[in-house]
């Protein structure tokens, strides 16, 4: 008896352990392709001898409690807006609906938005773009905030992987990229201690 017991402690384990390094291996193939990126002299952002000295992006630990499901609901009849850019431009883009989410134990919603001009290319027409700030920015992130690529959802949820964040290309070239400020309802007030650091090093 006590042998069924052990093996059906040992069976979720398992399952467990499959489960959380399933989604480790996704974290772990998104940084490996960011770092592809700006490794790569035709892709990356970088200049001169920023790239030069390019090694590799640093990351937060991956943390399994930013892999969170968000309640989603699409807004009715959204209006396309100018999103302000960086470079004093601005960029059309329409909301496409709202996350939902609970963070030790407080609820806060992220704004999703559709590109205009990405949606035009088959590729990116699912594409969702989520920009917003947190409590890591102008210390170990960039202080104009970081980014996530989604998605549309199927159907009312959506997984925010915060592990899979990133910082604009402005953060590390101002001169040749314009980038959407992020919008004051997508500020959250707690760190998001996930995804890609930054360093300022880039701007000197």
């Amino acid at each position: 008896m006590k042998k069924y017991i052990l093996l059906f402690l040992i069976i979720p384990m398992c399952f467990f352990s499959q489960k959380k390094s399933k989604e480790e291996a996704e974290v772990e193939k998104f940084r490996k392709e960011l770092n592809a990126e700006y490794l790569n002299p035709k892709e990356t952002p970088l200049r001169d001898d920023n790239f030069k000295n390019f090694k590799g992006h640093p990351f937060f630990p991956f943390d399994i409690k930013y892999r969170i499901t968000a309640k989603f609901i699409k807004t009715k009849d959204a209006q396309p807006f100018d999103l302000p850019t960086s470079s004093g431009k601005t960029k059309s883009y329409r909301e496409y609906g709202k996350a939902t989410f609970d963070l030790d134990e407080k609820s806060y919603t992220l704004t999703l938005y559709q590109s205009l001009d990405l949606i035009k290319q088959k590729k990116y027409k699912d594409y969702l773009f989520l920009p917003f700030r947190d409590a890591t920015n102008e210390k170990e992130t960039y202080g104009g905030g970081k980014y996530m690529d989604l998605k549309i959802p199927e159907g009312n949820t959506i997984i925010l992987d915060f592990n899979k964040s990133y910082q604009p290309y402005c953060a590390y070239n101002a001169y040749d990229y314009n980038c959407p400020i992020v919008p004051q309802e997508n500020k959250l007030p707690v760190e998001i201690r996930a995804g890609v650091m930054y360093e300022d090093i880039y701007h000197h």
